[in-house]
């Protein structure tokens, strides 16, 4: 299993590499051998060859440019998401690939256009919230998103980020408690085959040893153990139930 860490150095504003650390584990685990490669805008990209490819968070202008290095590889990347590969981009690195962003300033960047979602940041105003998200169930991606996530389990972590996105035909979660894509809207990230993006921080992996576990069986066609998460689903059912008391208290 070939793993590709893209932007490791510069997309990493929430400890993402814990993400791709947490996967690896997995996946060792269950005696699946993998590599995982950490490459940045100083290196030539081989989109194609790797399985899963992880994006993690950064500053706005930081986004911006990890952008502008993607779009020599827009190609691969659209070949790369039609084929079914995984792609799997946390905080605003999946911005980049709408239509475009919209700055603080009101210039206009050209994302990579791989879909119809447009982005407009905020001016001196951040937006941050625990998150509590539920994965959509319906819709045309019922099948790809019902079988990623054992039963019901909810979702959990935090969110922060100076957008809203409008446009997104295909969102990957229902808001419970904190951001939607739209601010105060009620679905957030976006889903396509095996490409899902997400503001949901934490990092998410960690926080959510279910979706972990779920993820790389759906990634390897087996069924994943996570026997060994014992320390990591204390941790996330604390955490459940201390944001669902807040929920029941409004």
């Amino acid at each position: 299993m070939k793993i590709l860490h893209l932007y490791h150095d510069i997309m990493n504003l929430y400890g993402e590499y814990a993400n791709v650390a947490a996967l690896k584990r997995m996946l060792e685990k269950n005696d699946v051998a993998c590599e995982v490669d950490t490459l940045s805008v100083g290196d030539e990209l081989k989109i194609l060859d790797y399985d899963f490819i992880y994006i993690g968070s950064g500053t706005e202008s930081n986004q911006k440019y990890v952008m502008e290095h993607l779009k020599k590889y827009v190609d691969d990347v659209k070949a790369y998401v039609e084929a079914g590969k995984f792609l799997f981009m946390t905080g605003n690195s999946f911005e980049i690939l709408g239509k475009k962003i919209i700055d603080a300033k009101g210039k206009a960047h050209a994302g990579l256009g791989l879909f119809d979602f447009t982005v407009t940041e905020q001016e001196r105003v951040r937006n941050t919230a625990d998150a509590i998200f539920s994965l959509i169930q319906d819709g045309e991606n019922s099948s790809t998103v019902s079988d990623m996530v054992s039963g019901d389990k909810a979702l959990v972590g935090f969110v922060n980020k100076c957008s809203t996105i409008k446009g997104i035909a295909s969102p990957l979660f229902q808001v419970k408690m904190g951001l939607g894509n739209e601010g105060k809207g009620k679905t957030e990230g976006m889903v396509y085959r095996n490409f899902y993006g997400t503001h949901l921080t934490g990092p998410m992996l960690i926080k959510n040893p279910f979706f972990l576990q779920d993820l790389a069986s759906k990634l390897c066609g087996k069924e994943m153990d996570g026997e060994y998460l014992t320390y990591e689903k204390a941790g996330y059912e604390i955490t459940l139930r201390e944001l669902s008391k807040r929920l029941e208290n409004k």
